[in-house]
C-alpha cells in the first residue's frame, strides 16, 4: 500500500460522502459504474480511449485492509469537521462489522475491463456491487476509483502521439528502421508532476505505447511490480543546458560529452547560447571526433519554433555528417538524429513529422519529448470520466434501475441497470459489461 502520509483510510474519500449511508434509502443491494463520457479533449474523428491504470488503485488503496485504528481515527478526525452544528454521521458500526466480517475488506464488488482495453465514450469500464447491509456503502470508493481517468488520459493521449508518429514510419520509414519506433516519444515529464506518486500512475501509463523515459520512478515501478522485473523503459546519457554552460564554451562541454559516452547514444542541448552558431559552427568543429568514436549523437533544440527548428538541425547534420536513402525514397542521417522536446503535443508532433516527410528526410531522424504536456497538461474532463448509480434493489425487494438525465447538461446522461460491455463483430465494445 501507497500511503505516505498515514491517512485513516475511511478518509480516502469526499467529505460528503460519510453521510451517505443514512441519505440512500433503505436497500439490499445497490451498483453503480465508471465511464468516460467524451473522447480526448472532445475529438469527434477519433473516440478511441485507452482504460489504463485499474489495478494500481485496486491495489494500493482498495483490496487493503481496514483496522479499527483507522476507524477511531477517522471518527476522532470527523468529529471536528463539521462546519456549523451537524455533526458528520459517520457509520463507525458499519465499517467494525465489515472489519470483523471480512478481515478488514471493503465489502464491495469490483468488476472492471482489462487493462489497456481500448473503448470508447460511454463504454463502462467498471462496476461496483454492493449488497445487504452494506448496500449504502456502494459509491464511497467512488473518490478513489474514479482516479482511474489520470493514467487512462495519459495511456490515451500518448497512444494519440503514437499514431501520429507511426504513420510517419509507414510513409518514410523502412523496415531497416522500424526498430527505433518505441524510442521516438520520450517521457520527460518527471519534474512537472505534482508529487512521486503521479509520476509512477502517469509515466506507465506512457510506458504503454513507448519505451523511452526519464521518469525512472515509473520505469522501475513498471518493471518490478508490473513486468516480473523485465525492464520496459530506457533512456541514454544526455546534457542539460547547465552542463553546457559550466564549460568555458560550448565546443568543450561537447567534446567531453563525446569523450564520456560517445561510442554509444548521447544527445546534447544545443541552445544554450546560439543554437544556429552551435549547428554552423560548433557541430562541424567536433565532427571528426564524433565520427571517430562511432556512437550516435542525438541533438536537442529546446527553444524557437519546434517545426523550424527540427528541420534546422536535420539539415545541419545532414551537411555534416552526410544521409543515406532509404528504400522509400527518404533520407536517413548517418550516427545522428534530433530530438524535440520543447513546445510538444499532437499538434506539433503532427506539424514536425509532416514537415520532415515534405523536406525529404525520413521519420525515424526525429524522436520527440512530452514533460508537463504529457503527465500535467490534462485533468478530469478531458474525457469527462464520471461514476454514477445504476441500480437499487430496495429492501421490500422491489428492483429499480436508475439514472441521471439533467434537462441542462444531456451530455451527463448515465446508464441505468446492471451493465454489460459486449463486442461486435469488428471486435468493437458496442455495449452497456461484465
Amino acid at each position: 500500500m501507497f500511503a505516505p502520509f498515514k491517512i485513516p483510510l475511511p478518509l480516502l474519500t469526499d467529505s460528503y460522502k460519510v453521510a451517505h449511508n443514512q441519505l440512500y434509502p433503505d436497500a439490499v443491494k445497490m451498483v453503480a459504474y465508471g465511464e468516460f463520457r467524451a473522447s480526448y479533449n472532445k475529438d469527434k474523428t477519433d473516440s478511441r480511449i485507452v482504460f489504463y491504470g485499474m489495478r494500481y488503485f485496486i491495489e494500493n488503496y482498495v483490496a487493503v485492509k481496514y483496522t479499527v485504528q483507522d476507524v477511531q481515527q477517522a471518527e476522532a478526525f470527523l468529529s471536528t469537521h463539521n462546519a456549523g452544528a451537524t455533526p458528520f454521521p459517520f457509520p463507525k458500526d458499519l465499517f467494525l462489522k465489515f472489519i470483523e466480517e471480512y478481515d478488514g475488506y471493503f465489502p464491495v464488488k469490483i468488476i472492471a475491463m482489462p487493462e489497456g482495453s481500448v473503448i470508447y465514450p460511454h463504454v463502462p469500464v467498471y462496476q461496483i456491487t454492493a449488497e445487504h447491509k452494506y448496500a449504502r456503502l456502494v459509491t464511497y470508493l467512488e473518490t478513489l476509483l474514479t482516479m482511474v481517468w489520470y493514467p487512462s488520459t495519459v495511456a490515451t493521449l500518448s497512444r494519440r502521439c503514437r499514431d501520429i508518429i507511426e504513420k510517419s514510419y509507414q510513409d518514410t520509414v523502412d523496415a531497416s528502421g522500424d526498430w527505433s519506433l518505441s524510442s521516438r516519444l520520450h517521457d520527460f515529464g518527471f519534474r512537472g508532476c505534482t508529487s512521486v506518486e503521479q509520476s509512477v500512475i502517469g509515466g506507465c501509463a506512457h510506458l504503454l505505447n513507448f519505451e523511452g523515459t526519464d521518469t525512472m520512478s515509473a520505469a522501475w515501478y513498471a518493471q518490478f511490480h508490473l513486468n516480473d522485473s523485465i525492464p520496459v523503459g530506457y533512456s541514454i546519457p544526455a546534457t542539460e543546458h547547465s552542463i553546457m554552460t559550466a564549460f568555458r564554451n560550448e565546443k568543450l562541454a561537447m567534446l567531453h560529452l563525446l569523450d564520456q559516452f560517445g561510442s554509444g547514444v548521447c544527445a546534447c542541448v544545443m541552445d544554450s547560447y546560439d543554437y544556429t552558431a552551435a549547428l554552423e559552427n560548433i557541430l562541424p568543429s567536433i565532427a571528426a571526433v564524433k565520427t571517430e568514436k562511432g556512437g550516435f549523437l542525438v541533438l536537442r533544440p529546446d527553444s524557437g519554433d519546434p517545426v523550424e527548428v527540427v528541420l534546422q538541425a536535420l539539415r545541419a547534420a545532414d551537411s555534416v555528417f552526410g544521409s543515406d536513402i532509404n528504400s522509400k525514397g527518404f533520407k536517413v542521417l548517418r550516427g545522428v538524429g534530433v530530438i524535440q522536446g520543447d513546445g510538444i503535443n499532437i499538434s506539433t508532433i503532427a506539424q514536425i513529422a509532416d514537415a520532415i516527410k515534405a523536406a525529404g528526410y525520413s521519420g525515424q531522424n526525429c524522436a520527440y519529448g512530452m514533460g508537463g504536456g504529457l503527465l500535467q497538461k490534462l485533468n478530469r474532463d478531458t474525457m469527462s470520466f464520471a461514476t454514477k448509480l445504476s441500480k437499487i434493489v430496495y429492501a421490500d425487494g422491489t428492483e429499480r434501475d436508475v439514472m441521471k438525465m439533467p434537462k441542462t447538461g444531456s451530455e451527463k446522461i448515465s446508464l441505468p441497470g446492471e451493465l454489460k460491455v459486449i463486442r461486435d463483430s469488428a471486435g468493437v465494445g458496442v455495449g452497456n459489461l461484465f
